[in-house]
């Protein structure tokens, strides 16, 4: 009882601080003091929530006492574990954040976690499309509108904090993970990143879920760039969303940047995140990443070689256990602030200490890091947002319609010979065979970090729920038909004959299991392909669905090579031997080499992953019922590539090489645009705020449609310190038959500028000379272009104070 009364006293007192004036350092401060080690410890640490309750349900105190008796930190994936009830979530989460503040020393509530790249990775929660397919709709709008309805559902069932978004800048374009990044483009994935941090948070961590930007830094493809290229385009997606939305987490890769591991990598923790950027948030570890930190040779191994004693002697627990201790110091030592999933290797944290592998300061630093952002979402304030207490209801009407606009806005159309699409401008009856491995599948739209994909291959459970409702293409075709038209359907052909999922061990080590990795996704349908080849005798049109599924594609999955799995490329080639005009409509989480056979395609279509309303979008787009608008966010390969590929390496005004198909910012739809009357002041200066300039785009079509107009930037001389060419601007332009619009684009000088780094000083820097300012349909197909002369004195400040242009559309 006498315990009891202190914990009270002791919250009531940190309550009251949180109403005051008192600046937070301060109250960090001051609750650090008070704690026990063991407690300070513990908010270092993470576990899975499910340990602490029963059969029933029930939160098990008994468990709670000799677990966390001191509390915890964080609680991981809280919403993926069990196919469970919104509503069970919260009371879940509303059981343990009252034991944990009634029950231990200083009565701190847990971050609650989870996984929201394409919503909340939960049963019966809205699935959007998967970011690569996003980043395609060069939208920041709808992207921050997707995570604002996500935070507000997580933040009802009482998540706190998000592991996204995933802003890696990858130009590998085999890099298994692409798919759940923007793409190869640093501006591109800035623009996008900030908008789904400024969603998330709602401007306010007391009320919005926290962001954390990941893999911190150049994971899929950018760790190994020289440091200018780190610097200004892998690192910029992590530096806005920090400056300018206030992200306050920051996750490192499971890579190695110049030979050290990220998670206990002091250059980019220390000295260019904190020191540099000016990051004063937490650093979580990814999941087992501090496990995996390699080539450490503890001292007492050291000595025991030093003085010629055989390792052997120590037992092998012994061994394990002075390993994991050097692993933790190795980390926390490095940057890192919190050990995920488990804090296994944070558990020991106190023997590194009592060694001195870790300084006090160093380990207070990552304790208050913790604290610090825990003040910062409110958790100590007396009206502290835990949870909702209202009936919560997922994947609402507003949010099924958040996630077809995205999908409509994200599926690329990048050939259309002859004008085939849309299908409904030829006459009727139209007869038109669907087939093909994804034309009936949930997995054709379900990417990795969904709760479906998530649940498949991580918990090896079918996923066969009802809500939320996810549209196949083969149901969203035949609910949408248009009169006269008469739809088909074989399957045709399977994924794979045998398992093609490779076995590597990367990334989560969790994933390191054969079992997981050796198997291959049961259809539940006849893949009959003679059926199918009888019925394409009788249909006008073939529309072929192929590409990738959740065992082909995504974290620790990845198969051999890029082209289309298994026989669906031969199967391809029959379908087009048939004479029949082919629509090839292709799935999955990254540009697949379809060379040799798109050429032989009536149209071809990039679908990604497109959520669950994604077989009503693409289907929409086939019947002409919505223009498509995406462009590529990615170059297109030509060839197999398991090496870095980005459209800013090369020259626009030089053909695309043979391993481009399509280029980065291409796109197609069902009208023609007009570029004109590019307007640019020829000269500003380096001290100036910003240039201005305008055009005009005119759709010069039938069909009404949206342009996504690009802003580019290249150097007049090859000596000048910029990329040849580099995305520096867009806008979405919605344009009536014939009607045209007037773009104003605000490009801020900084823009123009260039990283250094000499001796201890990194910089930005803005020189004099002649730039040219480019406007066009896709890095390969600029309209429009102007020099402009920057003079004066050469500029350097340490850090941009602008990062993006601002572009306005009027008539």
């Amino acid at each position: 009882m006498k315990l009891k009364g202190l914990k009270m006293i002791c919250m009531t007192a940190l309550l009251a601080g949180c109403n005051s004036a008192v600046d937070i350092e301060q109250q960090v401060d001051e609750l650090y003091a008070k704690m026990p080690q063991e407690e300070r410890i513990a908010q270092l640490r993470s576990m899975y929530m499910d340990e602490l309750f029963n059969e029933q349900g029930q939160l098990d105190t008994a468990k709670c006492r000799e677990l966390i008796p001191y509390g915890i930190g964080h609680f991981s994936q809280f919403c993926m574990q069990q196919p469970r009830d919104p509503n069970e979530l919260r009371d879940r989460a509303a059981a343990i954040q009252d034991w944990l503040m009634h029950n231990t020393p200083n009565g701190i509530p847990a971050l609650l976690h989870e996984e929201v790249l394409s919503g909340v990775n939960t049963k019966g929660s809205t699935i959007y499309p998967q970011q690569i397919g996003q980043a395609c709709s060069f939208n920041p709008e709808l992207a921050e509108l997707k995570t604002r309805q996500t935070s507000t559902a997580l933040r009802k069932m009482g998540g706190i904090l998000a592991l996204s978004p995933m802003v890696d800048v990858c130009r590998n374009p085999s890099f298994n993970r692409l798919e759940e990044s923007y793409g190869e483009d640093g501006y591109l994935s800035a623009v996008m990143g900030v908008a789904f941090v400024e969603g998330l948070q709602q401007g306010d961590l007391k009320k919005g879920v926290g962001a954390c930007s990941k893999h911190y830094l150049g994971y899929g493809g950018g760790g190994d760039a020289d440091e200018k290229e780190l610097m200004e385009e892998i690192l910029l997606p992590h530096e806005t969303m920090i400056r300018l939305a206030g992200s306050r987490c920051v996750m490192p890769g499971y890579h190695d940047v110049h030979g050290i591991r990220c998670v206990a990598n002091s250059e980019i923790l220390q000295d260019i995140l904190r020191g540099y950027v000016g990051f004063d948030g937490m650093v979580v570890s990814d999941y087992t990443a501090i496990d995996q930190i390699p080539n450490l040779e503890t001292p007492v191994e050291k000595a025991a070689i030093e003085q010629g004693q055989d390792q052997a002697r120590m037992s092998s627990a012994e061994r394990e256990q002075a390993r994991t201790v050097f692993k933790a110091a190795a980390a926390i030592n490095g940057g890192n602030d919190v050990d995920f999933p488990h804090g296994a290797n944070y558990k020991l944290l106190q023997e590194a200490i009592d060694k001195g592998l870790v300084k006090p300061e160093t380990f207070e630093r990552a304790v208050k890091d913790v604290l610090r952002h825990k003040f910062r979402a409110g958790l100590f304030d007396s009206d502290a947002y835990l949870y909702s207490t209202e009936d919560i209801q997922l994947d609402t009407p507003e949010e099924r319609q958040t996630a077809y606009d995205i999908a409509t806005q994200s599926v690329v159309l990048l050939q259309n010979e002859g004008n085939l699409l849309p299908l409904t401008s030829h006459n009727s009856p139209l007869n038109i065979l669907l087939t093909g491995p994804n034309a009936n599948s949930i997995w054709a739209m379900c990417g990795d970090y969904t709760y479906p994909a998530m649940s498949y291959f991580w918990k090896m459970v079918d996923y066969n729920f009802e809500t939320p409702h996810i549209v196949k293409l083969l149901e969203g075709m035949e609910a949408g038909k248009p009169e006269g038209v008469n739809l088909l359907y074989s399957r045709g052909c399977d994924w794979t004959e045998g398992i093609e999922t490779k076995y590597t061990e990367a990334g989560d080590e969790r994933a390191w299991e054969f079992a997981l990795l050796n198997r291959k996704v049961d259809s539940g349908e006849k893949a009959d392909k003679a059926e199918a080849l009888r019925m394409a005798k009788d249909a006008d049109v073939i529309i072929a669905a192929v590409g990738e599924n959740v065992m082909l594609c995504g974290e620790n999955r990845d198969r051999q090579g890029l082209r289309l799995p298994g026989k669906q490329e031969q199967y391809v080639e029959e379908l087009i031997q048939t004479g029949k005009p082919v629509v090839l409509v292709v799935f999955g989480g990254r540009a697949q080499v379809i060379s040799g056979i798109a050429e032989k395609c009536a149209a071809v279509i990039q679908a990604w992953y497109p959520g669950e309303e994604g077989g009503r979008a693409v289907a929409d787009i086939l019947y002409g019922k919505v223009s498509p608008s995406a462009k590529l966010s990615v170059s297109y390969p030509n060839a197999e590539l398991n090496e870095p590929l980005c459209y800013n390496s090369l020259s626009s005004d030089t053909p695309l090489t043979s391993k481009v198909q399509w280029p980065f910012g291409h796109g197609l739809t069902y009208t023609t645009f007009d570029y004109q009357n590019l307007q640019v002041n020829s000269e500003a200066k380096t001290s100036d705020d910003f240039v201005e300039l305008t055009f005009q785009v005119k759709n010069t079509g039938s069909v009404a449609a949206t342009e996504i107009a690009q802003v580019y930037l290249s150097p007049k001389d090859s000596t000048q310190q910029i990329r040849p060419i580099q995305l520096q601007g867009f806008a979405r332009i919605a344009l009536e038959p014939g009607q045209t619009k007037t773009v104003t684009t605000r490009l801020y000088v900084e823009q123009l500028g260039f990283y250094s780094h000499q001796g201890s000083v990194r910089q930005w820097n803005i020189e004099p000379g002649t730039y040219i300012i480019k406007v066009g349909a896709s890095s390969a197909d600029i309209r429009l272009k102007q020099q402009l002369i920057l003079r004066g004195s050469s500029v350097t400040k340490p850090l941009r104070d602008h990062y993006f242009s601002e572009s306005t559309v009027s008539l």
